[in-house]
């Protein structure tokens, strides 16, 4: 059971995360997801049912490439990384996040009765 702390994605989210998240290095899927609740100090968890799905999604999408290696544990695994139609995807996504988040701040920010 997630922490109390953890809170549900908006719709879309879950793509950004993972492009950003392998925009340094290309990772596994497990490794995504490690690194995503690590940074996010655990607000953010995802669980295997909607990462798989998502990154054959954006790799259906050419946003991202999968090549199969072996991981430090030496088992096999696939690593997802950013192609160059993904970098561009991660460039849009995160402007508009970025404006979105303004956006709500100011909403947020207005006085009520």
């Amino acid at each position: 059971m997630p922490p109390s702390d953890s809170v549900e994605l908006p719709q879309g989210t879950l793509h950004l995360l993972i492009l950003r998240t392998i925009a340094l290095e290309p990772l596994h899927g497990w490794a995504i997801s490690q690194r995503i609740q690590q940074i996010t100090r655990d607000v953010v968890q995802i669980p295997q049912g909607s990462l798989y799905p998502a990154l054959h999604r954006l790799e259906r999408r050419g946003w991202i490439a999968g090549s199969w290696d072996v991981s430090t544990n030496n088992r096999r695994a696939k690593y997802y990384g950013l192609t160059a139609a993904g970098k561009k995807q991660l460039d849009q996504e995160t402007s508009d996040w970025q404006k979105l988040v303004v956006a709500v701040a100011r909403v947020l920010k207005t006085k009520t009765c």
